[in-house]
Order: structure tokens, then C-alpha cells, then sequence
């Protein structure tokens, strides 16, 4: 896999959540996103060359057919921009991020459940 960016564009994000999914040649990806974000063919192919550019996307050609594919995991990019959001809005600190999230927002019991889950693995790997 290429290098992984820490951000990506709202306008890239659309592209690779379409490519995530599966692997589309430029009349499908076109057909995906003219629907849910009112894009033309150009705009696509635009988008996909400036992303090929970064790294973000490759192809594989049967003929005179590209099939666009992520060169990139989508784990890997959540990582990323989880990983940049914590050091430029909350100087580093998972506490802070966990304590805007919480107050901020209504937990359901599940999710409640999964964050005691993942302290208590925390505090068991914790040196």
C-alpha cells in the first residue's frame, strides 16, 4: 500500500468510501458519485488523476478499461486522521478527545459497554 496522507478532502473522502467499497472503472465511479454528490463524468476524472498523483489511487487496465482501486486501507486513513485530529485539537491527549466525545454526545448502553471494554484492555496492556 502507498503512503498513507493524514487528511483527505471531503471531495476525496466521497471518492474512496466508492472504492472502498469495490473497485469501479470510471463510468461506474462516475454513475456512484453523480448520484450522491451530483458530479459530472470530468469531475470524476479529475479527481481520480489528482488522487493517482498522491498516491491514493491506482488502476488496473484490461484493454482500454481502468479499473480504479484504493491504494490505500481505509483503516489506515481513519488512523491517520484520528492521529492528526488528536495532536492539533487536543495537544495529544486521548483523555481530552474521550471527554469532548462524551460530553458532547448521548452514548447508547453499547457503546457505553465497548468503552469500558477498551479501558479495561488498556489498563491490562498498560506497562
Amino acid at each position: 500500500m502507498a503512503h498513507t496522507p493524514t487528511s483527505l478532502s471531503p471531495s476525496e473522502w466521497q471518492v474512496m468510501e466508492a472504492l472502498w467499497a469495490r473497485p469501479q472503472t470510471l463510468m461506474e465511479l462516475s454513475r456512484t458519485l453523480a448520484q450522491s454528490a451530483g458530479w459530472s463524468k470530468s469531475t470524476v476524472s479529475t479527481m481520480l488523476r489528482r488522487m493517482e498523483e498522491k498516491g491514493l489511487v491506482t488502476y488496473d487496465q484490461a484493454g482500454r478499461t481502468k479499473t480504479f482501486r484504493s491504494a490505500v486501507e481505509r483503516d489506515d486513513v481513519v488512523a491517520a486522521e484520528t492521529e492528526s485530529l488528536l495532536r492539533r485539537a487536543y495537544h495529544g491527549s486521548v483523555g481530552l478527545l474521550v471527554n469532548t466525545l462524551v460530553g458532547r454526545s448521548r452514548l447508547s448502553s453499547a457503546e457505553i459497554a465497548q468503552l469500558y471494554a477498551l479501558l479495561q484492555k488498556a489498563e491490562e496492556d498498560a506497562p
